[in-house]
Order: C-alpha cells, then structure tokens, then sequence
C-alpha cells in the first residue's frame, strides 16, 4: 500500500508542472497596444489624460506614484504663476534627489517651455545622483536633446516621446 501511495504521489509531482504550463499557454494574448495621439487642442482636460496615458505606457516595472510636471498653453492668462510654481516644485524635487525605482515625467502643449523647465531644473545635478530613476520627456523632438543633455549627468534613465 505504501508502494503504492508513493508511485501516485511521484505521478502527481511529475504531471502537475506539465499541466501548468499547458493551461500558461493557453492562456489569452495580450492585447495590443494602442498608439497614443497628442490632442489637437491646447485645452488642459485632453492634454492631461494624454499625458497621465503616456506616463502609465512608460512605467515599465516602476510602481511608484510618479512625478509628473505639466504646463498649461501659454495662452492660460496664469501662465507665468504656473511655470513660477512647478519650476520651484521640480527644482525642489531634483535638489532633494529621487529615490531609485521612481519617474519623473515632464509633458505639455508647449514643448519648448517644458523642455525650459525640465533642463532649469536639473541645473547643477550632482553627477550620478538619479541612478535608477526613469525620466521621461514627452515633446518634440527637437526639445528632446537639450532636456536628455541637462539630464545625462544625473545617471538617470532618459526616455523621450514624441507629442504627435
């Protein structure tokens, strides 16, 4: 009888793992992915779920609530005010440095004054400061070299996507 218990237990132990990774295979394929469009409009509501889609596309394994520095088109009458306020938060968030496995995201209808703040910013960042950290520029394209070259020293990880 013990004989024959353990034959079934070995059995069991031998056909199980083959069996899981039959029902893996099975399993459905992911969908595929939808390309993101940058809204036609400068109006704040589709160029902030714009933004919040590219930013949770470019997680990767980061878990983190991440960083996220938006403008307004410079035709918001409070422009100056906004740019003044997340200038100081970016600048405040890099001088106390950013814990690895973090993003800090930089997005707006007007590329060339967030590519302004992202690169005033990371003024002055000590070298190597931001290892692990993913910073991510969505723009254009000719913003993007000079936020990756204001970022380079930092060791960060520098994605760029281009707002089209």
């Amino acid at each position: 009888m013990k004989k024959f218990a353990s034959r079934i237990m070995l059995t069991a132990c031998l056909v199980l793992p083959f069996a899981a990774c039959k029902k893996q295979e099975e399993a459905p394929a992911e969908p595929a992915e939808v390309a993101l469009v940058a809204p036609t409009t400068t109006e704040d509501g589709p160029w902030k779920e714009y933004l919040s889609k590219v930013v949770d596309a470019n997680m990767g394994t980061i878990t983190n609530t991440p960083y996220v520095y938006y403008l307004p088109a410079e035709t918001d009458p409070e422009f100056e005010a906004k740019y003044g306020r997340q200038l100081d938060q970016a600048k405040g968030a890099v001088a106390r440095g950013v814990s690895a496995g973090n993003l800090i995201a930089f997005g707006s209808p007007n590329s060339a004054k967030i590519a302004d703040l992202a690169v005033a910013a990371f003024e002055g960042v000590e070298t190597d400061a931001f290892k692990g950290v993913r910073v991510l520029f969505i723009g254009k394209a000719e913003d993007s070299e000079r936020v990756k070259a204001a970022v380079a020293p930092s060791s960060a990880e520098y994605l760029f996507v281009e707002a089209k």
